[in-house]
């Protein structure tokens, strides 16, 4: 069993080409290439990142703030306690709405190491 407190992980600000804005991540398990991702990711306002696509299907759970997640067809505002599911290859971006900041946990694959 590992558990990890959220409060004990250092937020590093991510220069990840994906990001627009200030983004800080917390990485809370994955070190190796065998095991399950998760990590929070925490959007200042206004922050996004671009439009992209995963070769897996990407779960996203919404613990503050308040964001947006999109597709090429719909812009919906997510809040705390929401959860999303992207497939596979759908083209989509996520970000803080301008007024707000917005965090998300994300979870992938083991081997994946992008957002």
């Amino acid at each position: 069993m590992k558990i990890v407190k959220l409060s004990d992980v250092p937020a590093e600000v991510s220069t990840d080409k994906i990001f627009r804005g200030e983004v800080r991540i917390q990485r809370l398990i994955g070190g190796s290439e065998d095991e399950l991702r998760a990590s929070v990711v925490n959007f200042s306002p206004g922050s996004k990142n671009v439009f992209h696509t995963h070769t897996f299907n990407q779960i996203l759970y919404v613990t503050e703030g308040k964001g947006i997640v999109a597709t090429e067809d719909k812009e919906v505002t997510v809040t705390p306690g929401t959860l999303i599911v992207i497939p596979a290859g759908e083209k989509h971006w996520h970000g803080a709405t301008k007024d707000s900041i917005f965090a998300h946990l994300a979870i992938m694959p083991p081997g994946r190491t992008n957002f």
